[in-house]
């Protein structure tokens, strides 16, 4: 396999395979403050990712870490374990990759002079800000790398760890725009518990949210995924957005779940443990492909637009700053570093 040779606790020069021949030392440790976590600790070649051609409003992404601790069933990126040779399944939860230069590196990247300083996204495969954070402390530089060459970023996370460095990003949104966007889709704690294992509760996030507008950030949020029969009744959205909006949300963006392959399979398994009468109606409205069936969505979408609109999130959602007049910081050299 992929990862044979590799011990605990050990320093091996060479490479990572699997994540495109990273020069340098891997090292992989256990702690006693991650139980049943390794965290394989490798020095990443390059930190800026290229998502040309997409739907989505960035073309560049940066991901310190590979799998996440918050263990979520649903989890879209799970099949980037396989890669590895890893499971999708408890492997993407317990096996964490750290790119522990990864600052370093983005410096490097963001200084050349081909650099347009298009906007950045961080939280869009594993999520930043997950427990891993708090031990190697990643953000912090990058956040600075960013701000200081010029480049606009966003930051979707489930991870109240934020908070942290929220003085670190008003500082940087004088400079720049920056995007904070927080993914809460589950009212139910206990529902939460068993589907996000280990994401901050439900009133964790609450109050996050109403710490990010504090900071004075705009603070938008993902609800999602949306989980056919079990979260998706007009009750509980409207509970659900009521919440939402008494936190100071900016703007909500609603999803339903999508089940790709090395995802449905994980996920299904704990349908069939935790809600056996819905596994039957969950194949059917995936049965042609990782999105739930047309039908469906246009249902909910009927649903949810006046739920929405009665909230006050009628319109675009909003999570991302502009610069603040009169506080900038010089521009940056343009030397590039290498």
């Amino acid at each position: 396999m992929r990862w044979a040779g590799q011990r605990i606790d050990a320093e091996t020069p060479g490479t990572l395979p699997g994540l495109g021949a990273i020069a340098g030392l891997v090292r992989s440790v256990t702690t006693p403050e991650f139980q049943g976590i390794t965290f394989h600790e490798v020095l990443a070649r390059s930190a800026l990712n290229s998502v040309p051609g997409s739907a989505l409003p960035f073309n560049w992404t940066v991901n310190p870490y590979r799998g996440c601790t918050h263990a979520c069933r649903y989890c879209f990126a799970r099949p980037t374990h396989a890669y590895l040779e890893l499971d999708t399944g408890q492997d993407f939860d317990r096996q964490i990759v750290v790119k522990t230069n990864v600052a370093d590196v983005l410096r490097r990247e963001l200084a050349r002079p081909s650099w347009s300083r298009e906007p950045v996204a961080l939280g869009t495969n594993t999520d930043p800000y997950q427990r891993a954070e708090g031990r190697y402390r990643l953000m912090p530089g990058i956040i600075d790398a960013l701000a200081s060459s010029g480049t606009p970023l966003s930051i979707l996370t489930k991870g109240t760890l934020l908070r942290r460095d929220l003085p670190l990003l008003t500082e940087a949104a004088a400079d720049v725009p920056v995007g904070v966007a927080v993914s809460l889709a589950l009212g139910d704690e206990v529902l939460r518990r068993r589907l996000e294992p280990g994401v901050p509760s439900v009133r964790g996030r609450l109050d996050f949210i109403r710490a990010i507008r504090d900071a004075g950030l705009p603070c938008g949020v993902m609800v999602a995924p949306v989980l056919p029969w079990l979260t998706d009744s007009t009750e509980q959205l409207d509970q659900l957005l009521a919440s939402l909006s008494t936190a100071g949300a900016t703007g909500v963006t609603p999803l339903v779940l999508h089940l790709r392959p090395g995802v449905k399979e994980w996920f299904m398994k704990w349908l069939a443990y935790d809600h056996p009468a819905l596994v039957g109606r969950y194949e059917s409205l995936y049965a042609h492909g990782a999105y739930a069936a047309p039908s469906y969505q246009r249902a909910f979408d009927a649903k949810v637009r006046p739920l929405l609109r009665k909230h006050g999130f009628g319109g675009r959602s909003s999570h991302r700053s502009e610069p603040i007049r009169g506080m900038h910081r010089p521009s940056p050299p343009q030397d590039p570093l290498f």
